[in-house]
């Protein structure tokens, strides 16, 4: 071993332990690359399994808060508007809305292409996740905007104009104007801010569902002879295990929105976000809970339900920078604007079966809003993007339903509403044993 060494020129054995180290620091640098890849990846999939969850949320709300003679007509809907949205997603929506470095104002793409079987990690993202828990991550957001118009039209909409409606709003509306925030778009690029969607997912829905309860008109018999009848649903502890399961879908709504959890302060992060988002989701539910009370006398369970969403929609825009506090105020607000905002709706004979519209179109503006309290964006520029996402998806979504009442026509006959759409659009009942009485 002497004798090798002594044939080694000085420098070089200087430069040996160097060499190990700069090897060492690079092997150690690539494995974090690693780790970061796939505890990013495992985020991704595990919080879109949560979302994915909501799918069935909205399904049990729905079908809650629906009377019983609609109950089944809301669960086919259901699956069918996520079955529709994965393959439009698929096919054009998720390049249309992350497409590269396009910055303008949008840019069609084409299909998803997943990442090869077995793909090494040369030709993998390591700053990132992998293609495919990116798209399905991506993927469970557009089909939740899809379920708010659903509950919103409920019980006097045909099926198949519904889904065509769908089908534009997941592949082509919904892509887009989520491209303007976070496909790093023109919104983006002004500073405009949205954590997981207070905007970019649920004021979107709300506005479609907006649209589509005006051309739609009301259910026979809600508003008549000046005054408000109530049309209760058929089960409200569906309703209730309806809430709770979006509850716990929220959780992967926005601590998957981190997009990153290959350090201790990302994983710390998502565990902040988890705190205040079910901080927020209490408070609403809470404060609808005493609001109800105070004014009629009696707790609204609907009200406390849509409450507690509320919250969850009004924390969405900023989930991570407030405190606990800042989490309970920011959702307490949003359960208190739901009950004045339901009321107010029928003030204007504008007929929204589960309050999708107050709890996603108006707290999520105030989310929206919210952000600028403890975020770095400043009021005008969130007023921006709220009134962009507003006017373009309610111009949109007003002309769409516009030309398929024109066309196809939208709502079902006087008689089939009355029967109803179990029997009339799909010839079954939800509840066969008691539709006699």
């Amino acid at each position: 071993m002497n004798l090798m060494k002594s044939l080694i020129p000085a420098a070089a054995l200087v430069a040996l332990p160097q060499m190990g180290l700069a090897q060492e620091a690079a092997a150690t640098g690539e494995a974090a690359l690693h780790t970061q890849y796939i505890f990013t990846t495992l985020l991704f999939l595990m919080a879109g399994f949560l979302v994915f969850f909501m799918a069935a949320g909205f399904a049990m709300l729905e079908g809650g808060l629906v009377r019983s003679k609609n109950v089944a007509m809301q669960m086919i809907k259901n699956i069918a508007l996520f079955s529709i949205a994965a393959i439009m997603y698929w096919l054009i929506g998720f390049n249309t809305m992350y497409p590269g470095d396009f910055n303008g104002f949008f840019a069609i793409g084409g299909p998803t292409v997943l990442d090869p079987v077995g793909v090494g990690a040369d030709a993998a993202a390591l700053d990132y996740a992998s293609i495919g828990s990116d798209f399905f991550f991506q993927l469970v957001f557009v089909a939740a905007t899809a379920s708010i118009v659903s509950g919103a039209v409920a019980e006097r909409i045909k099926l198949w104009p519904f889904l065509i409606f769908v089908v534009v709003l997941t592949g082509i509306m919904y892509p887009i104007s989520g491209s303007w925030k976070w496909g790093g778009g023109w919104l983006d690029a002004m500073g405009f801010s949205d954590f997981a969607g207070s905007t970019v997912v649920h004021s979107v829905g709300g506005w479609a569902a907006l649209a589509g309860a005006i051309i739609l008109g009301p259910r026979i018999g809600k508003y008549k002879d000046g005054k408000v009848h109530p049309m209760p649903g058929s089960n409200l502890a569906l309703a209730t295990l309806g809430t709770f399961i979006l509850w716990l879908g929220w959780f992967g709504f926005n601590g998957g929105s981190q997009l990153a959890m290959g350090t201790v302060g990302d994983v710390s992060d998502v565990s902040r976000i988890f705190a205040n988002t079910n901080m927020a989701a209490a408070s609403g539910a809470v404060a609808a809970l005493i609001l109800t009370q105070v004014l009629y006398k009696k707790p609204d369970l609907t009200m406390v339900l849509n409450g507690a969403l509320a919250g969850l929609v009004s924390i969405t825009a900023e989930p991570l920078a407030p405190t606990l506090f800042g989490a309970l105020w920011i959702g307490a607000v949003g359960g208190i604007i739901v009950v004045f905002a339901v009321p107010m709706l029928d003030k204007f004979k504008i007929d929204d079966v589960v309050g999708a519209i107050p709890v996603h179109l108006f707290a999520g503006i105030w989310g929206t809003i919210a952000v600028i309290f403890y975020g770095e964006a400043n009021l005008i520029t969130q007023l921006t993007g709220i009134v962009a996402y507003g006017v373009f998806t309610f111009v949109g979504a007003l002309i769409l339903w516009m030309v398929l009442k024109a066309t196809l026509g939208i709502r079902v006959s006087e008689e089939d509403e009355i029967n109803g759409l179990d029997m009339a659009e799909l010839g079954m009942e939800a509840y066969p044993e008691f539709s006699k009485g």
